[in-house]
């Protein structure tokens, strides 16, 4: 897989009209659904869709209202149509990041589609996903999508359903709750109760985001009960469209949806300068992200402001978190050398006919996925070992680090404390070895 981020378009200026209302989803032949597969990873959905005929791979996100598009290389080369050039702001520390803006574009996804659909493309190439998951990303789609239909979200088969509500009827569901949404700029939002570290428990209102990773985010200074237990660590969370995001991560007592409860949950509090466009709005206190989102069976009915979910056998699996302090992204392949063995008969005939093997050694030169280290937390077990920012990971506990995808290894650092974990990094040219023990920090 490669990231090489050379961008090729052609923009055609030209307004195109259609029967079908803009921005509008449409299910063809009048079916009443479509369902299709979707990629599982870190916990976020991610599905294929054609735009203009080109096939890209999105990122399903209810946190946003928009499509956007980005990381298209030369080979992703696709029509753009109706484009003005406009400015982007999202979550990070960093400035509005430039973007283009096109109208009237045909998306399709399986049997649904938009022939006049209003995409925007980040000119930015630093704005890059597939480097953090470990898999190509083109886009985030979201808010549009959804609006149109009754959506349901199966993390257990990794299948989504997408019903026309004209047809879809609810049925009776003894282990369901359904619950209302809120929306503000188009974006759904839940009331929940969660318990702090002090065993008190308030109700915050939360967007719900399917295309964030972690479980929770709070925002302090939004509500005088959300305050940080003194058992925290300073982290990186994550890229938002205008940058970097850091915070505290800890964790909290209990959440609790509807009638369902959640325990010992991981959360999240992003730097204000972080979020600042979010502290604009009084509305919102969090997120609840996709860690908390995948153990349900979710069924999303924008047009009837409702959320139903049901226990799936994600419910009662632990939150982890990563034990190393070091994160790794993925760097693009690396070449490497691969062992395989060749049987040689040879067969003698003298006296006696015998038949002797011989096992040959064949290497073979091949490109795989590399991982890099791209952040390395203070005090950290990787900080202490001598670790570094730009290590390339070759071996991880003896076994080739390209053998795995990124949130494998993710999960190995998510291991028990005292685990051991032994790197073979590549530094500079050089090949050195580290070790340590992964640490339970919350």
């Amino acid at each position: 897989m490669s990231l090489k981020r050379t961008f090729y378009f052609i923009f055609i200026l030209f307004v195109s009209f259609s029967g079908i209302s803009q921005r509008s989803f449409k299910i063809l032949k009048n079916n009443d659904r479509v369902t299709i597969p979707f990629t599982l990873v870190n916990n976020l959905v991610v599905i294929s869709a054609k735009v203009n005929g080109k096939e890209l791979s999105f990122l399903l996100d209810t946190g946003i209202d928009k499509t956007i598009l980005f990381n298209l290389k030369f080979s992703d080369s696709l029509i753009l149509k109706n484009v003005e050039k406009i400015k982007l702001r999202g979550l990070g520390e960093g400035q509005p990041i430039e973007a283009l803006k096109s109208k009237n574009n045909l998306l399709r996804i399986n049997n649904i589609v938009n022939p006049n659909h209003l995409v925007f493309m980040i000119i930015d190439d630093q704005f890059d996903l597939s480097t953090k998951m470990g898999i190509d990303i083109n886009g985030i789609i979201g808010g549009d999508l959804f609006k149109d239909f009754i959506v349901k979200i199966n993390y257990s088969n990794k299948k989504i359903t997408f019903y026309n509500p004209k047809f879809y009827v609810y049925k009776k569901c003894n282990n369901c709750i359904t619950l209302p949404l809120e929306f503000y700029n188009q974006k759904p939002y839940i009331d929940v109760f969660v318990e702090d570290h002090l065993g008190e428990e308030f109700k915050v209102k939360l967007l719900i985001d399917s295309g964030g990773g972690d479980a929770l985010w709070l925002f302090e200074n939004t509500h005088p009960k959300i305050t940080v237990s003194d058992k925290f660590f300073e982290d990186y969370l994550g890229r938002g469209l205008s940058g970097s995001i850091y915070g505290k991560r800890s964790k909290i007592k209990k959440v609790r949806i509807g009638d369902f409860i959640l325990e010992n949950i991981l959360v999240s509090y992003p730097d204000s300068t972080s979020i600042i466009t979010v502290h604009k709005s009084k509305y919102r206190n969090g997120t609840l992200g996709a860690e908390i989102l995948k153990r349900f069976h979710v069924i999303f009915d924008y047009q009837n402001s409702k959320i139903t979910l049901k226990k799936n056998l994600f419910y009662k699996t632990p939150f982890l978190y990563n034990k190393s302090g070091m994160e790794l992204i993925f760097s693009g392949d690396v070449l490497v050398q691969e062992k395989s063995s060749r049987f040689v008969n040879y067969e003698f005939k003298d006296n006696k006919s015998s038949l002797i093997t011989e096992v040959m050694a064949i290497y073979n030169l091949a490109y795989k996925p590399g991982y890099e280290i791209s952040f390395i937390r203070k005090q950290s077990p990787a900080h202490f070992a001598g670790l570094l920012v730009g290590d390339i990971i070759i071996e991880i506990n003896g076994k080739p680090a390209y053998e795995k995808k990124l949130d494998e290894i993710i999960y190995t650092l998510s291991g028990k404390e005292n685990k051991k974990i032994k790197l073979l990094i590549e530094r500079n040219g050089k090949q050195l070895k580290y070790e340590f023990l992964l640490k339970n920090i919350l």
